[in-house]
């Protein structure tokens, strides 16, 4: 596979193209920030789980279903990508759907959602809304 020119554009797709079509897992070539934003997926009850496999090189992320069989993910979008940054100052941090979703920014201090961002005062890079 050759080189992808926006990595967690797609990480983004990936997983919503697995949650189209049902399925229970989906792998993923593994970097740092798609770590952290698996890790705030997962904190934010998105997906049941991930983990490295493939000496480390790919991440696998376990897909989270309802008792009707349908998924708790229902949208990902990216917000900047790397031909359009998009930056928020602390005071226009953004709100998904009312506060149903998660905004996940890049900021100074990590990779965190909009809700610590503004707990903590900080503003930062919009990376993607998820609901």
């Amino acid at each position: 596979m050759g080189m992808v020119s926006d990595p967690i554009g797609d990480m983004l797709a990936r997983i919503r193209n697995a949650v189209m079509s049902r399925h229970n897992n989906v792998k993923i070539p593994v970097s740092k920030m798609k770590l952290e934003i698996a890790k705030i997926m997962h904190e934010e009850g998105y997906i049941r789980g991930y983990q490295l496999v493939g000496k480390g090189r790919e991440m696998r992320i376990r897909l989270k279903y309802d008792q009707r069989n349908e998924p708790v993910l229902h949208g990902l979008k990216r917000v900047s990508n790397p031909g359009r940054r998009v930056y928020v100052a602390r005071t226009d941090l953004p709100r998904v759907l009312s506060g149903l979703g998660v905004a996940i920014l890049s900021t100074d201090q990590g990779v965190m959602t909009a809700r610590e961002a503004r707990r903590r005062g900080i503003g930062g890079e919009v990376i993607a809304y998820i609901w």
